[in-house]
């Protein structure tokens, strides 16, 4: 099958966003104080993740309605569905992964990412690993990133498998490995960032923000997109962060 006409994606861009786009009321004077959550979300942030998709289909319509939305340098990475992931763990997918990609294909060019999530019981298996990710990118021509919470993932053969594919592995926090920032051989960088030391609810301190920066400026340098997505929602710790990292990054 051929790849499904998305636009090429653009490099050397940094993409800040959180998972989602509520706006927090103590930082509404942030944002325009007209327009949807998501036209007000996509006038001070140039990205978002999708998590929805990961638990439940959207329509096509749904999908084109937030693509006229926001600005046209406006980016959203979507997460593939669970259905896929953790229900089939990647094998005999092809229908699944076929309807997925006709439906967020109507985010056009402003589809910038997919992420994979993928179970913390999964365990890396060269074959089955390397037949997934080569039919996704042959269905569609955007990044493709991968969340891997078992550390056999993290060996030197899956990371040269997946580079083989263009395949990122997202740069979580907390890592499921000791994972220094060493950036993969591949043409985009996805930090995902989770919150610490209490998952999804914690804020993260200026220091490590700088730290980030640094790689997200290194990693444009080098002809890279660079992704930050702060998924720390449970408490309204993301937005905070990402503004302070936006206002870092200039």
């Amino acid at each position: 099958m051929g790849a499904f006409p998305i636009h090429p994606h653009q490099t050397q861009r940094v993409l800040i966003g959180c998972a989602g786009w509520s706006v927090p009321g103590a930082l509404q004077e942030n944002f325009p104080r007209t327009g949807s959550h998501l036209e007000r979300y996509a006038a001070v942030l140039p990205a978002v993740e999708i998590n929805t998709s990961f638990y439940r289909p959207h329509r096509p319509e749904t999908y084109a309605r937030w693509r006229n939305s926001v600005p046209d340098g406006f980016r959203f990475s979507v997460k593939v569905p669970r259905t896929i992931t953790h229900e089939h763990r990647l094998q005999n997918v092809d229908a699944l992964l076929s309807r997925f990609v006709q439906e967020v294909g109507n985010l056009g060019e402003k589809l910038g990412c997919l992420l994979v999530q993928l179970p913390p019981g999964l365990h890396f298996k060269a074959e089955v690993a390397h037949a997934f990710y080569a039919a996704l990118t042959m269905q569609i021509a955007v990044p493709i990133v991968c969340e891997a919470r078992h550390a056999s993932w993290f060996s030197m053969e899956a990371a040269s498998m997946l580079a083989t594919l263009d395949v990122a592995r997202v740069y979580a926090d907390p890592p499921v490995v000791d994972q220094p920032f060493a950036m993969d051989a591949t043409s985009s960088v996805y930090f995902r960032l989770h919150g610490s030391p209490v998952m999804y609810h914690s804020r993260y301190p200026d220091a490590f923000l700088q730290q980030v920066a640094d790689q997200l400026r290194q990693s444009r340098e080098q002809g890279k997109t660079a992704w930050c997505i702060f998924d720390n929602t449970a408490s309204g710790a993301a937005m905070p962060n990402a503004l302070s990292l936006l206002s870092e990054l200039g």
